[in-house]
Order: C-alpha cells, then sequence, then structure tokens
C-alpha cells in the first residue's frame, strides 16, 4: 500500500528552520502569486500552526494551506514593527486570502485630495489612484498633532464643497464659522485665490515628505512667539506638540516619513557563499524584502558581490531611490545615485535591521542544508574547529578527561569520545586513581592519560586528533608529561579549557585563547567538557556510595570485605539490605552470619 503523501511535506524543511523572532510570512503558490501575509511574534509557531492536525482548522484555511508552495519570511525587532510591515504589503500585494484590516489594525495615512483646492486629512482607506496619500502613521495622535501643524501654518478649508471655478463664480457658497475663527481663508469667495491655496498645500506636501526639523523649528518659533506674546498656555501647548514630534521621529524605523525613498543592502561574506539582503524603502516604510545567495566563482570580494547584486535588484525592482545604504563602499558609481554609510541613527537601524534579515537567511540556508545533508554538517563543523584551533587535521576523534573526588576519597576519572562532533557514549571510560594519595589533580590527570594511551598503543588503536582536557595549564602539562613519555606527543594535539572564562590554553603559548561565546567550536568543546564532568560525577558518586555501603556492613562484628562484598552483590544496594527479609540475608551468607547482620541493621532502622 502506497502511503498518502503530505500536501505540506515539501514545506517541512522550511517550518524547521524558521526563526524564534517577530516579523512577517508571506505564502506563494507555484506560480509565484503571493496567496496570504501574517504577522507573528514568533514567526516558527506561526507559521507551523497552519500545518498542525489540529481540527479546529477551518476549510478555507486547509485550501490555503494545500496551495501553498513557497514560504519567506521578513524578520523585524518587535511586534509593532511586525503589525505595520504586514500592513505595508498586504496594501501592496492585497494577496488573494487576506482580508482588509479592520478598522483597529488598519493604520491611518494622510490624504491630499485630488480635487480644486485640496482638502488635507487622515483615513484609513487609502485609494491612491485617486489621491496623495502619506504614511501610514503608527500613532494616531502623533499623527493628529502633525496634521493640526500643518492646519495652524497653513488654514486650509476642511468643507467637501465641489469648489469648482465654475460654483464659486456663480455665488453658490457663502463663508462659514471657520473662517470667521481663522480656519479658513475663504476660498469658497475667492477672498483666498488658488493660486496661494496651491502654494499652501505644496508647503505642505513638503512637510508631510519630509523635513521634521524644519516642522520642528516651526512649532519652537511658534512656541517663541507666543511666549513673547505673554500668550504662556498656547506656548505651553506648543511644547507639548514639540514634545510628540520628538517621540514621533524616535519611532519605529519601519514607518519614518523622514526616511522616502531609500534603498538599503547589507551583505554577509564567506570564502565561497556571500548572502546579500535588499531592503525597499518608500515613503518610510519597508515595502520589499529580498535576500539572495551568491555562490563566487572566482573568488570575488564583498565589494564586487555587492555591486553586482545591487545593480540586478535596482533594475529587477525599478527602482528610482537616489539614496542607498550600505555596510561599505561597493566601488561603483551610478549617475544620480549617492551612497551613504549610516553611523548613527534611524538610517543606521534601518541597515542593521538588512543585516539581521541576511544573518537569518544564511543560518536558515545552512540548517536545511545540515537537515538534508548530515555528512556536509558534520564536515563543515570539522573544518571550522580546524581553522579556529589551528590544527593540522580534521578533529574527527576527540577525548576528553576530567577527574573528582572528594579531599581525595574516592578518585576516580573519565574519557569520553566523539566522532565527527558528536558523542560515542559506547566509548566512553572511567578510571579508578591507582597511584595517587590526596586532592592532586595534576598528578590524577597524568595517571589517567597514561594510562589510557598506554593501553591503546598496547592494543594498537588508533590515536584520536584532538584530546581536551579539563583544566588549566597545570592540568594541561600533567598530560602532555605523560604523552611525552610515550613518545607520542608529536602525534595528537592537545588543550586545555578553564571553567571561569571558558579560556583554551595550547602547549607553549603563554597566551590563553578566547572563542565567540556563540561560535559552533567553543560549544562542542564545552559540550565535551560538561559531558566528561558528567560521566566522572556519576562514577564518583557509584564509587562513594559503593565505599559507604561496604564500611557500614565491615563495621557490623563478624562481617569481613568478603561477605560485605557478597551482600553488595547480592542485594546492590544498603537501602536494598535494609528491606530484605532475615530468610533472604540468611540464604546469602548463612544462618549465623545473617542473623547478626539482620538484627543489626534493625537495631539502625529502629533508632
Amino acid at each position: 500500500m502506497v502511503r498518502e503523501k503530505k500536501p505540506y511535506q515539501h514545506l517541512e524543511t522550511t517550518l524547521r528552520t524558521l526563526p524564534e523572532s517577530p516579523g512577517i510570512y508571506q505564502y506563494f503558490d507555484s506560480e509565484g502569486k503571493i496567496l496570504y501575509v501574517g504577522k507573528a511574534k514568533n514567526l516558527k509557531k506561526r507559521v507551523s500552526s497552519y500545518f498542525t492536525k489540529d481540527q479546529s482548522l477551518t476549510g478555507k484555511v486547509k485550501v490555503l494551506v494545500k496551495k501553498i508552495a513557497e514560504i519567506r519570511h521578513i524578520v523585524v525587532d518587535t511586534e509593532l514593527e511586525a503589525l505595520l510591515l504586514e500592513n505595508n504589503l498586504i496594501k501592496s500585494y492585497q494577496p488573494r486570502y487576506n482580508i482588509m484590516l479592520k478598522d483597529d489594525k488598519t493604520f491611518p495615512w494622510l490624504c491630499i485630495k485630488n480635487e480644486p483646492f485640496p482638502r488635507v486629512f487622515s483615513t484609513r482607506n487609502p485609494d491612491k489612484c485617486k489621491s496623495e496619500y502619506f504614511g501610514p502613521y503608527a500613532s494616531v495622535k502623533m499623527m493628529n498633532t502633525l496634521l493640526e501643524l500643518v492646519r495652524q501654518l497653513y488654514p486650509l478649508r476642511t468643507c467637501s464643497l465641489q469648489l469648482t471655478n465654475e460654483n464659486i463664480r456663480k455665488g453658490k457658497f457663502k463663508v462659514c464659522l471657520q473662517y470667521h475663527i481663522g480656519n479658513c481663508k475663504g476660498p469658497c469667495e475667492m477672498v483666498q485665490t488658488e493660486e496661494d491655496y496651491m502654494a499652501g498645500i505644496a508647503a505642505v506636501r513638503n512637510i508631510i515628505k519630509g523635513n521634521l526639523q524644519q516642522v520642528k523649528r516651526q512649532l519652537i518659533t511658534i512656541m517663541s512667539d507666543s511666549a513673547k506674546r505673554l500668550e504662556f498656555e498656547q506656548a505651553h501647548f506648543v511644547k507639548e506638540k514639540i514634545e510628540l514630534l520628538d517621540r514621533y521621529r524616535s519611532k519605529s524605523t519601519v514607518v519614518n516619513p523622514s526616511i522616502t525613498n531609500v534603498d538599503v543592502f547589507s551583505l554577509i561574506g564567506g570564502n565561497n557563499t556571500a548572502y546579500v539582503n535588499y531592503l525597499k524603502i518608500v515613503d518610510g516604510a519597508i515595502i520589499q524584502s529580498h535576500t539572495v545567495e551568491v555562490h563566487k566563482k572566482l573568488d570575488e570580494s564583498d565589494e564586487e558581490v555587492l555591486s553586482i547584486v545591487i545593480t540586478e535588484f535596482r533594475q529587477r525592482y525599478e527602482s528610482d531611490a537616489k539614496e542607498v545604504l550600505v555596510p561599505f563602499d561597493p566601488g561603483i558609481d551610478l549617475l544620480g545615485i549617492h551612497f551613504i554609510i549610516p553611523k548613527r541613527g534611524d538610517k543606521l537601524h534601518l541597515l542593521e535591521l538588512s543585516l539581521k534579515n541576511a544573518r537569518y537567511f544564511q543560518l536558515e540556508r545552512q540548517k536545511q542544508k545540515d537537515l538534508v545533508d548530515p555528512e556536509r554538517h558534520s564536515r563543515r563543523m570539522l573544518a571550522t574547529m580546524q581553522k579556529d584551533l589551528a590544527l593540522s587535521h580534521p578533529p574527527q576523534r576527540i577525548e576528553c578527561f576530567d577527574n573528582s573526588n572528594i579531599q581525595g576519597a574516592f578518585a576516580v576519572a573519565s574519557v569520553v569520545v566523539f566522532t565527527n562532533a558528536q558523542p560515542t557514549k559506547k566509548e566512553y571510560r572511567h578510571f579508578n586513581i591507582r597511584t595517587v594519595t590526596g586532592p592532586d589533580d595534576f598528578a590524577s590527570m597524568e595517571e589517567i592519560v597514561y594510562r589510557r594511551y598506554k593501553r591503546m598503543l598496547d592494543e594498537k588503536q588508533p590515536l584520536p586528533q584532538l584530546i581536551v582536557i579539563d583544566g588549566g595549564k597545570g592540568q594541561l602539562n600533567a598530560a602532555l608529561h605523560s604523552l611525552e613519555k610515550l613518545e607520542i606527543r608529536d602525534k595528537v594535539e592537545v588543550i586545555g579549557i578553564a571553567k571561569r572564562l571558558e579560556e583554551l590554553y595550547r602547549p607553549g603559548d603563554p597566551m590563553p585563547l578566547y572563542l565567540d561565546k556563540k561560535s559552533e567550536t567553543l560549544k562542542v568543546i564545552q559540550r565535551l567538557r560538561d559531558e566528561a564532568h558528567r560521566f566522572a560525577i556519576a562514577h564518583h558518586r557509584k564509587r562513594r556510595e559503593k565505599g559507604t555501603i561496604k564500611t557500614e556492613l565491615i563495621q557490623i562484628r563478624g562481617i569481613d570485605k568478603v561477605l560485605s562484598d557478597k551482600l553488595l552483590s547480592e542485594f546492590g544496594s544498603i537501602k536494598n539490605l535494609k528491606k530484605a527479609s532475615l530468610e533472604q540475608i540468611r540464604e546469602c551468607i548463612g544462618p549465623i552470619k545473617g542473623a547478626m547482620v539482620y538484627n543489626q541493621l534493625q537495631s539502625i532502622n529502629n533508632v
């Protein structure tokens, strides 16, 4: 019987490698047409929820899932940015399975109406074919502040009258209250000319598009004039608007009206592959994000790769942006294009956001490749370790040593083995320290390393490529001394890892090596160290418990080491022995000795 394939089986690798970060996700069908755009606090959890066996999913959602051929996502910093970005993309692409957002989730825009004597107002339902729109705005309060400022500086009409030249000449309209209180200059009776009105509209357009510093300077001027006229209440009112405007400017870079038409490129380089992310910013909002993996053919430099991608993407997306944010100079001159390497502010934040998307894409592709080809993952990991630790060969087999004791008592040690950066537990070994008296970690390390590799040499077993010693310079030197006695010092490479700062020590190097805390190499070494420590502690605990049991039994009159070992072998622990019946103990060591042990243990239980 042929098992039916899941309709989304081709997406399983993508689902497993999605980041657990806020952002938006986009579903595409087999023809590359966008089906749906959604937002998420956690992209991995949200997208995966569409592909579960949950019976609560509606029929329409199940139909949508069956049509999904590709999943793309854009990572952002916060849920608010994900919300705004989702809103922008839905407006731009109108996906089939997206409804128009409800009023409480559709952000407002500022509209300059395409009509005689245009009105300026806010709306949540823009129709860009008929008017000019600016936004959207994350905060209604801040948008209203800007709108009020515009109306204070350039009094415009708010009525919906059809102010055509013919209607005005016929005298169909009369000035209203807004004219008498100074909020309108009366274009309905030609008190204000159309030329003067349109000059005001041009100034308003520049302010909305633009220059918030100019807006702030105008507010400061109004505040100062009010203060000079001793209108302190009005001055304080304008001061509050300045504070709101400052907070507005510091808000999300997803929507920032001061960044009107900008391209952003970031690059993560590599030996054979580079990852380039592109963000398209129009009217202060991200409307496009694309990351591409570039396979280098001739060891091209990062500058060459970036210049190729900039040229390709600007043509593909028909970008007319005159300003391009880049992490470094791409080394090309494009007519009318100004390349900027931002150092601070909102533009730097945009570049960092682009770099974050490139990094997530790189990790996602790497995880996908590792899942498809585990051997490739191992080869890459070993190559990385070889480079980070300056080894002569990839460390296919690594052995790590640790010892454990309590003030020298019950001293034990362990060795754990990793093959291709993965634990090989069947080859783990533990040791009882034989030649060392008291708590001497250095001597204990010297003993177990010598015993380990003396046996491997005698049995003609292959030596590891790397030995890791849990400890600093002292433990490392002790291990090296044993290797020198065995005359294999030059046949293996050895490092020590100290717990305090996770520094690595190499033979002959007085300075420790510090790896990035997030590096894969350090994580493998830490895992080795932790496994060796766990294995040594487990053996130490067993030996200590066994020793304690033997001591407690030997203290019983007439019970020697031979009988205590026999009881321990039979019952496993002192706890089990205390629970045993008189007949069970007698059967093990005889009636007389058994009665003595039973009575002694019962007296201990009754204390």
